[in-house]
Order: C-alpha cells, then sequence, then structure tokens
C-alpha cells in the first residue's frame, strides 16, 4: 500500500497526543472528556491545514515494550472511529506506544485509519522499556490475513528515546526497513520528543532509500521545517502545534497554520 503523504508535497502531519486512557496510572479525564480533547485537537489540525493527523496514547505512559492490554485497543478504537468520521477524506495514522504494530493495524483496519506508525519495524533498539525486537515478519502477515492491505506502515530508522544497538548503520538500516520491512515511509528523529533531527543523517537516509517518502518525526517548527523539508517530503508534528509550544497542552490553530503555511512557502 502506498503512503498517503506523497513525495515532494511538504506535508504536515499533526500529532494527536491522546491524554492518560482508562487502566493508565495517569488516567485523570472520564471516557467523554478524553474523546472530547481529541475531537478538539483534530478539529483545530483540520481547521489549520494539515494534510493528516496521527494518534497516538502518549498519556499512558509507563509504556508496554510489546502488548498493550485489550481495554487499550478498544478505548483506541472508539476514539479513532470518531476522529475519522470528523476527518472525513484527511488520512489518520495510529500509533500504539511503545510498539505494539498489531494493535495498532488492528485498530486503523477497524477504525478506517489510513497508516500506522511503527518504532520499531525491523532490528532492535534498548529504551526505557527495555529491548524492543522488531516484529515485522508477524506484522506484514496479519496485514495479509486481516484484509489490511490499505493500511500503510511508517517505520522508524533509530526512533527517538532508545539507545541504537551496536554497529548500528543508519543507511543500511534504511534500506532493510523497505526492502525486507516493506514500509511504505520511513521517518527519522531526534533523540527524544521535542528534539530536532541531525541534517546528515536526514541526508544518509534519504540517499538510501529515495524511493519512499521520508518524514521528520521529532523536532519540526517553524524556524527549521523549511531546511528540514529541502530533503524531506513531510513532518510529523506534535509539541510545536501546541498552546505555548507545551506537549501536553491542547492544539493551536494559529501555530497548525503558521507551520503549514511556512511548509508551503
Amino acid at each position: 500500500m502506498n503512503f498517503p503523504i506523497t513525495q515532494g508535497s511538504r506535508s504536515i502531519i499533526g500529532v494527536i497526543h491522546l491524554p492518560a486512557l482508562p487502566g493508565s496510572p495517569s488516567q485523570r479525564l472520564s471516557r467523554k472528556e478524553i474523546l472530547d480533547f481529541a475531537l478538539a485537537d483534530t478539529q483545530a489540525l483540520i481547521t489549520g491545514g494539515v494534510a493528516g493527523c496521527i494518534v497516538e496514547n502518549f498519556g499512558d505512559a509507563p509504556f508496554y515494550p510489546d502488548q498493550v492490554e485489550a481495554n487499550t485497543i478498544a478505548e483506541m478504537s472508539v476514539i479513532i472511529r470518531a476522529i475519522n468520521d470528523l476527518a472525513g477524506d484527511l488520512p489518520v495514522g495510529v500509533n500504539v506506544l511503545r510498539n505494539d504494530a498489531s494493535a495498532a493495524l488492528a485498530i486503523a483496519a477497524a477504525s478506517g485509519g489510513s497508516f500506522i506508525r511503527v518504532n520499531v519495524h525491523t532490528s532492535a533498539m534498548l529504551t526505557d522499556q527495555g529491548w524492543i525486537q522488531g516484529q515485522a515478519h508477524h506484522t506484514l502477515r496479519q496485514q495479509q490475513s486481516w484484509n489490511a492491505q490499505h493500511v500503510s506502515i511508517a517505520a522508524d530508522v533509530g526512533v527517538k528515546h532508545a539507545v541504537r544497538p551496536s554497529g548500528f548503520d543508519v543507511e543500511q538500516a534504511a534500506q532493510d526497513v523497505v526492502k525486507r520491512g516493506h514500509a511504505g515511509a520511513v521517518i527519522v528523529t531526534g533523540s527524544a520528543t521535542g528534539s530536532s533531527v541531525d541534517q546528515g543523517e536526514l541526508k544518509a537516509v534519504r540517499a538510501a532509500v529515495p524511493e519512499v517518502p521520508l518524514l521528520i518525526g521529532s523536532g519540526a517548527n517553524e524556524e527549521n521545517i523549511s531546511s528540514l523539508l529541502s530533503v524531506a517530503d513531510g513532518a510529523i508534528v506534535g509539541t510545536s502545534l501546541k498552546i505555548d509550544g507545551q506537549v501536553n497542552a491542547p492544539v493551536d490553530v494559529n501555530r497548525v497554520r503558521a507551520l503549514v503555511n511556512k511548509a508551503q512557502s
């Protein structure tokens, strides 16, 4: 399945950071309040002109290293169906943290999602959840057996909040995730949420896999977006679109408009 964001489009994909879901240690909001928060962020992103959005269970830390509980899948499915209804033809993605690609795929397939983000699709990374091993062999077979071929996979190359294994080669990793992992797009991040990417690494990944869309996965803002999109095709943006640039705040439609306009200029 081709990724819904095309090469050369200079697209902004806005992030909908869900508050802690029921069952999570930090849950404070009711189901209705969580849904209202998510839909308000979605509307702000749509009004601001994004090319797509992606939903993640950001408030659920500490994250499971692999499979989340069934209730997380159920909660996200209901929310993302409502987001899809509001978004219409706008592509909506799913990221189930920390790395539950199976859950993300199931949610997207059932709720009308267009793509999933997989933080560790191939290879392995050392994270605060321990070693996370890519499950591309399972995810791709599930994609086939669940009739979810319409759901594209965007895979990180050396994801944030993680330590790379010894001998990690970013160009080889990018080629592996596309040629062996069949990712429809690749994502390059900085070291943490809100941290900018390394331009040298970005260019290396672009050269390694010119055949698929390349996305920025962290640290994009109004000041650096033009430089980043001289290499990449788009950016997944969360923190800099929020009120006062605070990751847990609601989306600021004026910040969205400003970034989208700068990206397209």
